[in-house]
Order: C-alpha cells, then sequence, then structure tokens
C-alpha cells in the first residue's frame, strides 16, 4: 500500500518503568465529574455525564522525572488548568457493564485537560460546540501510563495540582460523582470502546488561569506526578 502525503506519527503515551509505549486511539473526556468543580462552573453538581473529544494527536507525553513544556496556545488570553485521573482502555468493547470495567482497563495515568476557556465560553453562549476551547495542539498532557496491577488504592486516591510551587486543586478519586466503572459504562453505551483509547475522568473544583513561564505539577496517590511547563 502506498500513501499520497506521508501518515502522521501515532500518537503514543510511555509505560512506566518500560520502553513500550501506549498507542492513542481516541481521547474522550467527562465533563462536570466533580460535584464542587460542577458548581464552580455554575451547575449543580449532580448533572447525568457527559462527553467529549480531544483528537488523538493533541497529547503531549511526558516522561517520568521530566518537564513537558506546551506552547501557550493561540487564540486566548485565559488559558486553564484541570487536572485528571486519565484511564487507558486495553480491551475494548461496547455496553460495558460497571461490574466488568476493570478487565477492560489497561492502566492508569495522571493528566491535564489544558482548555482554552474564555473561546469555551463564547461558543457555549453561542450555542455552538467548543471543540475549539478543548482540542487544540498539546492540550492534552499526560504522564506515563501505570499499569493496573502497580498502580494500588486509585478508586480513592488523592489528586493534587500546583501552579508555580502554590496549591491550586486537591481532591480525592472517590469524590467522582459517576466512578470509573459507571463512566465506562455510559461511554461504552454511546461508542465501542477500543484498545488504545484514553478516558480524562474529569477534574475537581479550582481550576484557574496559568500563564507563561508557569510551571504545573500535579499528581496522583499510586501514580507519580506529571510537571509541565507553559511556554
Amino acid at each position: 500500500m502506498s500513501y499520497v502525503i506521508v501518515p502522521p506519527q501515532q500518537a503514543s503515551v510511555p509505560v512506566l518503568g518500560t520502553q513500550d509505549r501506549f498507542p492513542v486511539h481516541r481521547i474522550y473526556c467527562v465533563g462536570r465529574n466533580y460535584a464542587e468543580h460542577a458548581q464552580e462552573m455554575g451547575f449543580t453538581g449532580r448533572e447525568p455525564p457527559f462527553f467529549f473529544l480531544k483528537p488523538a494527536d493533541t497529547v503531549l507525553p511526558v516522561a517520568s522525572g521530566a518537564t513537558g513544556h506546551m506552547p501557550y496556545p493561540s487564540l486566548t488570553s485565559n488559558l486553564h488548568h484541570e487536572i485528571e485521573l486519565v484511564v487507558a482502555i486495553g480491551v475494548g468493547g461496547s455496553n460495558i457493564a460497571a461490574r466488568d470495567a476493570a478487565r477492560h482497563i489497561y492502566g492508569y495515568a495522571v493528566g491535564l485537560d489544558m482548555t482554552r476557556r474564555d473561546l469555551q465560553n463564547d461558543m457555549k453562549k453561542q450555542g455552538r460546540p467548543w471543540c475549539i476551547g478543548k482540542g487544540f495542539e498539546h492540550s492534552a498532557p499526560i504522564g506515563p501510563i501505570t499499569p493496573a496491577a502497580q498502580a494500588g488504592d486509585i478508586a480513592s486516591a488523592a489528586i493534587w495540582l500546583q501552579v508555580n510551587g502554590q496549591e491550586r486543586q486537591r481532591s480525592s478519586i472517590d469524590r467522582l460523582i459517576w466512578n470509573i466503572g459507571e463512566t465506562l459504562e455510559q461511554l461504552s453505551s454511546a461508542w465501542e470502546l477500543q484498545p488504545g483509547d484514553l478516558v480524562f475522568t474529569g477534574t475537581p473544583e479550582g481550576v484557574g488561569a496559568v500563564q507563561r513561564g508557569d510551571l504545573l505539577e500535579g499528581g496522583i496517590e499510586g501514580l507519580g506526578s506529571l510537571r509541565v511547563q507553559i511556554d
């Protein structure tokens, strides 16, 4: 087979402690999955789950112990951080029951859902899709994937984010409105999940703006940390 243009490089994420890479198929994100974050965005905190997607090549993989560099994106003056637990799908499927979700999970990672908040809000006001606020280049920084068997009790792990050493976000995974199993059940009823899919499970309260030169460092208990410089 020949292609009329050079095929793009496969987006991938490192696997902790190995030379292996996890190939990225799709990136799904859960909106407003912590009650306190939903409330700070003007909602009640108990809405049904909803989903949006980022292109696979928006991943910004960051190796263990390294600092990733994210260029400040165009068209925005209000770039927001959102620290999240990321679930990496190893076995695909449709209509996955929450009780069976664990067998579909390859591992977990620390991720950032970076958001051009001003553009997202403008699109919301106009009743238009807000892909421009979420799906831009480098908008999904992510640390190495820890295989599920090595991740410990992820369901109750602490999650946190600091900007320039000052804490912005802190919560626990057990405060998700829709837990990991329930999220995969809902998601797989709408899309057939595939090996290589990444699921960003939502961010806790405390989201806010960052500027060029800021250093973001976040982590999840059992998964280590993710460090990203805004350039």
